[in-house]
């Protein structure tokens, strides 16, 4: 009983390792060349004309003076 044990999973074992296993072949995606560049000189345009600084703002009521709080620390116990 035992040797029929051990000849069924010895079996087994050889039987699922022999088993053909798919190869994955990965493709590389295609590489797109870019265009030559083409070396463009920057030319400098005219500069623009000088926006205007805007109206000035109105002036505000002068604040009257602060009051003078003094703050005194919890007395300890």
């Amino acid at each position: 009983m035992k040797y029929s044990i051990l000849f069924a999973a010895s079996l087994a074992i050889f039987g699922l390792a022999a088993c053909e296993k798919p190869t994955v072949v990965n493709t590389p995606a295609p590489v797109v060349a870019a265009p030559p560049a083409t070396q463009l000189v920057p030319v400098p345009g005219p500069q623009g004309a000088t926006g205007s600084t805007g109206a000035e703002g109105q002036k505000g009521e002068p604040g009257k003076g602060g009051d003078t709080v003094i703050v005194a620390p919890p007395a300890t116990k």
